[in-house]
């Protein structure tokens, strides 16, 4: 059994994006194109460039200090800590930007990949599709299952063997809701059914 979560307001408590929007003071640029994303309006991929053109040319290793210490929803947190072999965090956001916080996480992780210079994201390297990551582990005989709550998880959620759509920061996509097995807006309730599916 795998279980692969989606990361931003899945296993973190608060998005990443507007993190670092905020903190960078361009919030404005960001937000609407965080809700319309969110909501399934805009195709990832291409709100995923908007994003890294806006977002680029911040520092990366202050961006990557930033996301290291964003905060975690602790139960899931837990449950990835004590079963981390069997655990990964599966996210469209850059290598260079959450790889700290996938090392505090601490289990194996999956991003996009971005080409740095001078501190700077020069160009995205690789979008990563989700689904490619499901595919993987079922290719070699393992029951997959999915966690998360944005229309960019929709394919591995429908891909993956078992697909639980979460609402814990915000309401799981709309798209979500006709696909999952399951879905729980409640951080107890989650973990609960992780434990049983073990």
């Amino acid at each position: 059994m795998k279980f692969l979560f989606d990361l931003d307001g899945t296993v973190t408590s608060e998005e990443t994006v507007p993190l670092i929007s905020s903190h960078f003071g361009v919030e404005s640029e960001i937000h609407q194109l965080t809700l319309e994303t969110v909501k399934g309006n805009i195709p990832f991929i291409e709100s995923f460039i908007r994003r890294v053109n806006i977002l680029g040319n911040l520092p990366v290793d202050e961006v990557a200090h930033l996301l290291g210490n964003a905060s975690l929803y602790t139960h899931v947190a837990e449950f990835i800590r004590l079963h981390a072999e069997d655990c990964a965090i599966v996210t469209g956001n850059l290598d260079c930007w959450c790889s700290m916080l996938g090392e505090r996480i601490g289990c194996k992780a999956y991003y996009s990949e971005a080409i740095v210079e001078d501190n700077r994201v020069k160009k995205i390297k690789s979008i990563l599709r989700k689904e490619q990551v499901v595919d993987q582990y079922k290719a070699v005989g393992e029951t997959v299952v999915f966690i998360g709550d944005g229309n960019n998880d929709l394919e591995a959620m429908r891909h993956a063997d078992i697909s639980i759509a979460t609402g814990l920061t915000h309401k799981p996509a709309r798209s979500l809701y006709s696909i999952a097995d399951y879905i729980i807006f409640n951080e107890t309730a989650l973990c609960r059914q992780l434990n049983q599916l073990l």
